[in-house]
């Protein structure tokens, strides 16, 4: 028996003679890799580099992309739905002479109306009743903007309004969502 080495030959690292452990492995890992320490590892940085990866060399298809932002879309839908009860380009009459005059609507759901002033500048509203709430203008699959309405139900939003776009009221732990409309 060699000096050293025990029983089965292997020393007190548990490698043999040749530097192998019992496996016929070297002792620095499975891929001849040292075994780091876990100060020395960096999860973030890997999860990034395996998200860089997976990017180029396996996409998630645009559908599959498209259901998981529909699916988004029903994150709340135990939300109720603020049916439109009045529209100035619908039940207003004409003003003539009057250039870039503000859309009015009107939304109802139960108890909450939601009365929205849309401009060339941006909107401006009231909850009723006035209470404060949370409001998401919601236009596309990106996040909506959020506003704020204060202890009189009021808001605004400084953003010009493009194609459709929906409103999410957040009022304590009730959530109201209005009809999409185009600006």
């Amino acid at each position: 028996m060699n000096d050293g080495l025990n029983e089965d030959g292997l020393n007190e690292d548990g490698l043999n003679e040749d530097g192998l452990n019992e496996d016929g492995l070297n002792g620095d890992g499975p891929f001849g890799e040292e075994d780091w320490g876990d100060e020395e590892f960096d999860a973030g940085l890997l999860e990034e580099e395996l998200r860089q990866a997976a990017a180029v060399l396996d996409p998630v298809p645009a559908e599959l992309q498209q259901l998981a932002v529909d699916a988004y879309a029903l994150h709340d839908l135990d939300a109720r739905v603020a049916e439109l009860t009045f529209d100035s380009l619908v039940d207003a009459l004409p003003v003539r002479g009057v250039g870039d005059v503000p859309r009015m609507l009107t939304f109802r759901a139960g108890e909450v109306t939601v009365d929205v002033e849309v401009s060339a500048r941006g909107l401006m509203g009231q909850v009723l009743p006035p209470q404060p709430a949370r409001i998401e203008v919601l236009g596309g699959p990106r996040p909506g903007s959020p506003l704020t309405a204060d202890d009189l139900g009021r808001f605004t939003g400084d953003v010009p309004m493009s194609g459709p776009f929906a409103l999410r009221l957040r009022t304590g732990g009730d959530v109201v969502v209005t009809e999409w409309l185009r600006a």
